[in-house]
């Protein structure tokens, strides 16, 4: 029994946000950066940003359709066969309830699917891949489709250079079927393995501060300002870093390969210089690695699906490829999927 990849689809706004453009914008608030200032510390060229009307259902809902338009039937049929919805994402349309994914599931008229969200900030995506296979493996539950979705832009503070250049919107799908394939030995296949992990003593590091139950909102409480996504960059980058290396070691001690056995490490694209940063004491070539950050800067956990989609719509993932994903981010969280494609 294996759990493959048979559909994949990603979502952005329309509307491309360049360096040049937000630092003109910034400028006019008196905060200084530029383009130059903005690559040089994140590997950031442009980000995508929603309009007020869209929410992260509705970029959940056309990347779902997308990977959903890959197999037969077209996406209202295919839409049917789907047993499981999971959903990662630290903006969800509605605080608490109703879950983001049973808004997907509505969108789409996948009816026979069951549907729940996932928090677990940039690493959403790997926890939600691992989620999907488990369920997947009880009972007859066939088809998964499993979601990073992400409007961070909303809950960014535009008067912080050092928060408000990282993030963009987006979101990344995809199908994950349980075939009769092997999962061990030389001829498996789709998701072979998962480390999930968390450090939970610095979960201050990265906040949304305001109206849950640890700082509800009181009546007559009048806001200073909307709230915002909070970051202590400096112990974020050291965390990044040291889990990124860590999880690629271990998940590769693990299944007893080097990583000459890897064709493509999809890392979640936080920050082009964490990346290098891991790679270089890795000492994994550049060349082994994906990043996209350029375009479409941090989003979230709809960054690895974002990836995989647009790498797989180009044909550059072939049947039998080796494909690490690993990420990290709020909680803290982090973790890897080893994956065959």
């Amino acid at each position: 029994m294996a759990f493959e990849i048979i559909g994949t689809g990603m979502a952005v706004p329309s509307r491309r946000v360049s360096n040049d453009e937000l630092s003109a914008t910034l400028s006019a608030k008196k905060i200084d950066t530029t383009d130059e200032w903005i690559r040089s510390h994140t590997g950031i060229g442009a980000r995508h940003i929603t309009g007020d009307e869209t929410a992260s259902s509705d970029l959940a809902v056309e990347a779902a359709r997308g990977a959903l338009s890959m197999i037969t039937g077209g996406t209202e049929d295919a839409a049917l066969t789907i047993d499981i919805i999971v959903l990662a994402t630290a903006t969800p349309d509605y605080f608490g309830s109703p879950s983001t994914s049973c808004l997907v599931q509505e969108k789409l008229g996948a009816k026979k699917a069951a549907a729940m969200d996932i928090t677990a900030g940039c690493t959403g995506f790997i926890y939600a891949m691992e989620t999907a296979a488990g369920l997947l493996s009880m009972g007859e539950r066939k088809r998964a489709l499993v979601i990073g979705a992400e409007t961070l832009t909303k809950f960014c503070d535009w008067n912080d250079r050092g928060s408000c250049v990282l993030f963009g919107d987006g979101a990344g799908a995809i199908i994950m079927e349980k075939t009769s394939a092997p999962r061990e030995g030389k001829d498996r296949r789709g998701l072979i393995r998962t480390i999930l992990r968390a450090d939970g003593s610095g979960a201050e590091h990265i906040v949304f501060k305001g109206g849950g139950s640890r700082g509800p909102f009181k009546a007559g409480e009048v806001l200073e300002k909307p709230i915002y996504i909070t970051l202590n960059g400096q112990a974020v980058y050291n965390f990044a870093v040291k889990a990124m290396t860590d999880t690629v070691s271990e998940i590769l001690s693990l299944e007893g390969l080097s990583i000459n056995d890897v064709d493509l490490i999809i890392p979640h694209q936080a920050n082009a210089r964490i990346i290098q940063a891991a790679l270089k004491r890795l000492k994994i070539p550049e060349s082994k690695c994906f990043l996209n950050i350029e375009e479409y800067a941090n989003t979230s956990a709809a960054s690895i699906p974002i990836a995989l989609s647009e790498l797989n719509r180009e044909g550059k993932l072939k049947p039998g490829n080796l494909i690490l994903t690993v990420g990290f981010g709020a909680g803290l969280t982090y973790g890897a999927n080893l994956l065959i494609w």
